[in-house]
């Protein structure tokens, strides 16, 4: 029972403390209400058959979530000129790359070599942007934006795990008291979306999706695992969870990797007693990530009708730890500390040069800074 209800909190945790996000991120580049409602359901049910494959196959806590940097990184890039179907050709690249970094060696190991200070800049920098959003919140519906404010503040002093889904609650009855929960429509349609493809949006979306989740989630997704006593061979769970992204990109999910919050849920002693039994929690997270998925309608009809600062603020909220620890990532050792500096500022600004947006060339300018750096000494 410890386990199952550890695997229930993880669910309802990796889901409301970052779908705001998600549908943040899939309207940004272009995605309908349907879309998006479409995508949500694709990566909620993507991830939790991920977690429910793996934990069985390994008999180890492998959780799945879906990547909510990625996530991030498309609220902050503008839709690309073909529309959402660009976007979505993108996330097919991006899940293909993910597969083969798990097939092939050399391009994990290539990812894994992308210095440390410079990949939690370009997370920093994404981020920033979202995490203004409480304060944009303040600003235009004080009242309701301070209620959510203080309802995290609050419940963090008392259960940090606890302190987003307590904001998403005051959020959720804010906005019942002028929309309405929808009455029908819960379970959403698939809406399969025809692919395109194009340089800007391989450079600007694709590659910087695949670089954040990478860096981001799969690998402290190990790390937590090791943490926890449980080292499983990465490629193989980098293969799937490509496969699995590969599978929901058509219906407008952007990618699914390894966890990392959620997976301390489920790998630490909170999950039972006996390490070698806490895959069960996994596994009931999994399960409660598809039921999730199969109400995505319902979610995204009631979010579309909400004010959309209100939703932001809620997503800047949940991305305020991961801001955080990019940033110290970014400037805690001395050396590339002025390097990750300029990655982080060229990302934040947004800047699109030749229609690439602003993280591939916030890594680039970052890159060449640590390389001149390098060579001076």
């Amino acid at each position: 029972m410890q386990a199952v209800s550890a695997g229930l909190l993880a669910g309802f945790v990796g889901f409301a403390s970052s779908f705001a996000v998600v549908l943040q991120g899939l309207v940004a580049v272009g995605a309908s209400p349907a879309q998006a409602a479409s995508g949500l359901m694709a990566l909620s049910i993507a991830m939790g058959f991920a977690g429910i494959v793996l934990s069985l196959r390994l008999r180890l806590p492998i959780s799945v979530a879906w990547s909510t940097p990625g996530a991030a990184l498309l609220a902050a890039t503008a839709a690309p000129a073909g529309g959402f179907g660009e976007a979505v050709g993108a996330f097919l690249l991006c899940g293909v790359l993910l597969t083969v970094a798990g097939l092939w060696k050399p391009l994990g190991r290539a990812v894994a070599a992308i210095p440390a200070p410079l990949a939690n800049a370009m997370l920093a920098g994404i981020l920033f942007t979202l995490c203004l959003a409480p304060v944009r919140a303040v600003a235009q519906q004080p009242v309701a934006g301070l209620a959510i404010i203080i309802a995290w503040a609050v419940v963090a002093r008392i259960n940090r795990v606890l302190a987003v889904p307590a904001a998403v609650a005051v959020a959720v009855g804010v906005i019942a008291a002028s929309a309405p929960l929808p009455t029908q429509g819960w379970v959403p349609d698939p809406v399969l979306v025809m692919p395109g493809f194009s340089l800007s949006s391989l450079t600007g979306i694709a590659l910087p999706l695949f670089i954040v989740t990478m860096a981001s989630q799969n690998i402290p997704g190990l790390a937590v695992l090791s943490a926890n006593g449980y080292r499983p061979e990465a490629g193989p769970l980098f293969a799937t969870t490509g496969a699995f992204s590969l599978a929901s990109a058509p219906f407008g999910g952007h990618a699914v990797n390894l966890a990392a919050i959620t997976a301390a849920l489920c790998a630490g002693e909170g999950a039972g007693p006996d390490p070698a039994r806490r895959w069960i929690a996994a596994v009931v997270a999994g399960a409660t990530y598809v039921v999730f998925g199969l109400l995505a309608g319902g979610v995204t009809a009631f979010v579309a009708a909400a004010p959309p600062v209100l939703i932001q603020a809620v997503a800047g909220l949940a991305l305020l730890g991961p801001f955080g620890g990019a940033m110290l990532g970014a400037v805690h050792a001395p050396q590339g500390r002025e390097a990750a500096l300029v990655c982080f500022v060229v990302t934040a600004s947004g800047v699109a040069f030749l229609g690439i947006g602003g993280a591939f060339w916030g890594l680039l300018a970052g890159g060449a800074m640590m390389i001149l750096a390098r060579w001076r000494a």
